[in-house]
């Protein structure tokens, strides 16, 4: 099979959550653990740094492999769901995978197994591959992103040096549960026995539950939002757009005017976080400078080619686009929407069909025109029922049928000191950028 042809077989003959939902989603680990003893382990022979969260996990992923990448270190890469190429998802040092490894693994193992009537998802299959790569290629560490959840998840077979949990915040009720304390339970299954856990915000509903497994694990515990803070964010024009913070640590200012190419306001969330992460790898021995850190912040994108975050598409008028697809993602946008400059918000919006959307759609402007579409996935929630919906509460705008289209006619429609926003699921943006 060549490149494509191995794509089609990944995407049409095993299920993946992000095109087809909860049906992709498997209750135990079995299936990973089996592929990976047929790969002799390749999880066990080389160090990484695991991170779940329900926001964030993306970003604060790319900023500590950016920052490690930067102190010199050989950083592979692991994330989901990519936007453009399925190879976005498995990077070392920002380069992605090769099309033949990919294609040369899939022919090896992946169809022999699936033969042998081990019926791999798409997600077990691609975590299978990102840890033979990691081995093969010899990465001093390795950053790796839960996909769903954290206890089943299919990347919850390593024993890492330290875990990250980034805040806790509604998604996917059906599978994880509809509480924080319940989805935060799924989340501490990441935690190991004596390995350090990063919580980035300490969240009343949740603190618990991450104290009382800890304690089960022996788990060093920290809470990052207990130790820093961001202040004074604002955009800055240098060279080029960057957001800059200042580093607050137990209330007094240590690190001033830290530049980072991604322009979201919620990544005074994730650096906090991340500032606590390299605390913690200093101690295991990771030599990593002041100079690192903010060479990796600055040059993330650089870096590991993260798209998505608060881009930037066109000016005048100004067109953002932004991955942000549940509640508390929603609200970020938001607020950093309505801090920008605009006469007239247009807001190209698509969704998924397999989550109760009324939450967002509750929170989203009224005064704004909508441009309803759906992405190319069999997923995506069909445009008219997304406009029918969210005429109950009271935004209104005309439906489209393709993305592309959508955002073409807000452009169109759109004033030199508009903004046009696109968003409400990766795949919306994925298909715009």
């Amino acid at each position: 099979m060549n490149y494509q042809q191995t794509l089609d077989y990944m995407f049409s003959r095993l299920p993946m959550f992000q095109r087809i939902g909860s049906a992709a989603y498997k209750a135990n680990l079995d299936n990973t653990i089996t592929l990976c003893k047929l790969l002799d382990n390749p999880e066990r022979t080389f160090k990484s740094i695991h991170i779940a969260g329900t926001n964030g996990k993306g970003s604060t992923s790319h900023l500590l492999a950016s920052i490690l990448q930067s102190a010199g270190y050989k950083v592979g890469l692991y994330t989901s769901p990519h936007l453009l190429d399925f190879r976005e998802r498995i990077k070392i040092n920002g380069e992605k995978i090769s099309e033949e490894y990919v294609v040369n693994f899939v022919e090896e193992y992946i169809i022999p197994s699936v033969e042998n009537k081990l019926e791999l998802s798409f997600f077990e299959m691609t975590v299978g591959l990102t840890f033979k790569y990691f081995a093969d290629e010899n990465v001093d560490i390795a950053v790796i992103e839960v996909g769903l959840g954290g206890r089943l998840d299919s990347t919850n077979v390593i024993t890492p040096e330290l875990s990250i949990i980034t805040n806790i915040s509604f998604d996917h009720k059906a599978l994880l549960g509809d509480t924080l304390e319940l989805i935060a339970k799924e989340k501490a299954g990441i935690i190991k026995p004596y390995i350090p856990v990063v919580i980035g915000e300490k969240q009343e509903e949740t603190k618990n539950v991450f104290i009382d497994k800890a304690v089960e694990e022996n788990a060093p515990l920290i809470f990052a939002s207990d130790i820093y803070k961001a202040k004074n964010l604002q955009h800055k024009n240098n060279d080029k757009l960057v957001l800059t913070i200042d580093i607050v640590r137990k209330g007094t200012v240590v690190v001033t005017d830290v530049e980072c190419e991604l322009l979201g306001f919620y990544q005074q969330k994730n650096i906090p976080t991340v500032f606590s992460a390299v605390d913690v790898l200093k101690k295991l021995n990771y030599f990593i400078t002041d100079s690192n850190i903010r060479l990796g912040i600055k040059n993330v994108i650089t870096n590991t080619g993260l798209l998505g975050r608060w881009q930037v598409l066109g000016k005048q008028p100004l067109i953002i686009a932004d991955t942000g697809h549940n509640e508390a993602g929603i609200k970020e946008v938001l607020l950093q929407i309505n801090s920008t400059p605009h006469k007239q918000l247009h807001f190209v919006l698509g969704m998924v069909n397999d989550k109760d959307i009324s939450a967002i759609l509750s929170l989203l402007p009224k005064d704004a025109i909508y441009y309803f579409s759906n992405a190319n996935i069999p997923r995506a929630l069909n445009a008219n029922d997304l406009a029918q919906q969210a005429a109950a509460f009271n935004l209104n705008g005309k439906v489209y049928p393709s993305i592309k289209d959508a955002l073409l006619s807000a452009k169109q429609n759109a004033d030199i000191d508009d903004l046009v926003f696109v968003g409400g699921s990766t795949f919306t943006v994925a298909e715009v950028i």
